[in-house]
């Protein structure tokens, strides 16, 4: 895979959202799958909620696409973790995901204003 961002197609960017959300809340600092959840679930006001096992296949593809990389730490319970951080790669595509869902979020509100 090359430092390239990936480009997606309107159809695509549905299969492609957990991927943005996921990059989104790791922009800021490491987390661990589950605060990745809790962090979506807060910041969405509960709309977002990314089930647990398509939650960690996205973090598994993340890793592979050099996005993300992980290490191993302690949680807040002191449980063992795998902790994601952002690459430079990650950020690289999170800023040309966000532009292209920013363009067509637009179009669809364009859509349904009434005329």
């Amino acid at each position: 895979m090359t430092g390239r961002p990936v480009t997606r197609t309107p159809s695509e960017l549905l299969q492609g959202t957990v991927d943005i959300l996921i990059l989104r809340a790791l922009a800021w600092e490491a987390m661990h799958g589950y605060a990745i959840s809790r962090w979506l679930d807060a910041r969405s006001d509960g709309v977002l909620m990314v089930d647990g096992a398509a939650l960690y296949q996205a973090l598994h593809r993340l890793e592979q696409r050099k996005w993300v990389s992980p290490s191993w730490g302690l949680s807040e319970n002191n449980r063992k973790a795998k902790f994601y951080t952002l690459t430079a790669a990650g950020r690289t595509q999170l800023r040309a995901e966000s532009a292209v869902w920013r363009s067509y979020a637009d179009a669809v509100s364009k859509v349904l204003r009434p005329t």
